[in-house]
């Protein structure tokens, strides 16, 4: 318990942290990996390029220090960060080098407004916050050691097959190397891949990848679109799996993590809403939820740019054929030249053609199907950020809106 004291200090911080908290996490980044340079293969370099790491850690440390008083408010986002740091192979010994090199930022970016007295209150509530990661990721990676087909940290896995869904993305099929049993998994979760980058071996790297597939004894699926956008780095560990990895190559991957699951002892209906490779933990949810529970009522709605970058449209069709009762699957095309084409099949056209909004959702859903189900969302930030707007104007009660993404948290 800290000291009343100390709690006046933080919360009186949380002004300065508003203005200069993404200035601090920055520097902190900065001077940690120029003392740890170790640390860089820890760490995604397209997010630190692109300041989404920085801003991800300066609003968890700001929520922090508003909640200074309500410590239970902070569980879900220790809970997701706790599970990717698992996932990761953060270790106890980590915690005391972030926490130098944060005071030590603190001290450096506010210069003589950070007192002595509010570096050590924030040393001393860091230990408190720390404390809390530790014991969360302690407990997850017990979870993943003893669990039936579990394992410590990373393990070999062969490229038992690559299977390409898109013209963007590839599907990865994974085997154990020791072809021993393999952990089960939660639909929604992902799994770590690790791989080296460059001739040398020297360089590292390590990405998180939804699992894409029902829970199989045998195999993990995980599917990779090939970032190539010109307005930001490429994607240089999807980049390096899909033209470097071959079939029959080894990758070492982590036990299955992440909260984001879905719920299989319900029996409500349930509506999945994708865009581009975001359909790739909601078809994993799916999948399972009518494996688990055939008569379970699901509303599938998937956008892309078109029917080239539509993945899985022929195992969404599949799906839907043998569960014509529960599973209705809709899918929406935002950019097609001739929608009317006669090359595309009636498998191959859109449902819908533009972006998903309230017209297309009120159209597709019932209104009773709306006030019963739970609703996942899974794709770009900005498709989740509109969807959850548009869910939220069709009555959609925010407690049922259940959201994964891609890479340093942000709020949807």
């Amino acid at each position: 318990m800290l000291p009343q004291e100390t709690i006046d200090i933080i919360k009186a911080t949380v002004p300065v942290l508003e203005v200069h908290g993404t200035t601090i996490t920055t520097t902190f980044y900065k001077s940690m990996f120029e003392a740890h340079p170790e640390l860089l293969n820890i760490f995604n370099h397209t997010n630190q390029r692109q300041g989404r790491q920085q801003n991800a850690l300066a609003n968890t440390v700001l929520a922090a220090a508003k909640n200074i008083e309500n410590l239970g408010a902070l569980v879900p986002a220790v809970m997701q960060i706790a599970h990717k740091h698992r996932a990761l192979g953060i270790k106890p010994e980590h915690y005391p080098i972030v926490g130098e090199n944060l005071l030590a930022a603190i001290k450096k970016v506010l210069g003589d407004a950070a007192t002595p007295a509010i570096l050590g209150a924030w040393g001393d509530y860091y230990g408190v916050i720390a404390k809390i990661f530790i014991d969360a990721e302690a407990e997850l990676y017990k979870q993943a050691e003893e669990q039936k087909g579990g394992w410590k940290d990373f393990r070999p896995f062969v490229v038992d097959r690559k299977v390409k869904e898109s013209s963007v993305i590839t599907s990865f099929y994974f085997k154990p190397q020791d072809n021993g049993p393999i952990a089960s998994y939660e639909p929604g979760q992902y799994i770590t891949v690790k791989v080296n980058t460059d001739a040398t071996g020297e360089h590292t790297a390590m990405r998180h990848y939804s699992l894409s597939d029902s829970p199989n004894p045998n195999y993990y699926r995980i599917s990779i679109k090939k970032e190539t956008a010109t307005n930001v780095p490429n994607g240089v560990v999807s980049s390096h799996l899909h033209e470097n990895v071959k079939e029959g190559d080894v990758v070492l991957l982590s036990v299955p993590a992440g909260d984001f699951v879905v719920d299989l002892k319900k029996t409500n209906p349930l509506i999945f809403i994708s865009g581009g490779v975001g359909i790739t933990p909601l078809l994993s949810m799916m999948k399972t939820s009518l494996a688990t529970e055939p008569s379970r009522k699901v509303m599938f709605i998937h956008s892309a740019r078109n029917n080239e970058f539509c993945a899985f449209r022929s195992e969404l069709v599949e799906l839907s054929q043998k569960n014509t009762e529960s599973l209705k699957v809709s899918v929406s095309f935002t950019h097609m030249e001739d929608p009317s084409s006669s090359e595309l099949t009636k498998e191959q056209a859109c449902d819908h053609m533009g972006k998903i909004d309230v017209a297309y959702l009120r159209k597709t859903l019932s209104d009773q199907f709306i006030a019963e189900s739970d609703v996942y969302i899974c794709g770009p930030v900005e498709f989740m950020k509109a969807i959850n707007t548009q869910l939220k104007e069709i009555g959609v009660p925010s407690e049922k809106v259940h959201y994964e993404v891609f890479g340093p948290l942000v709020q949807v």
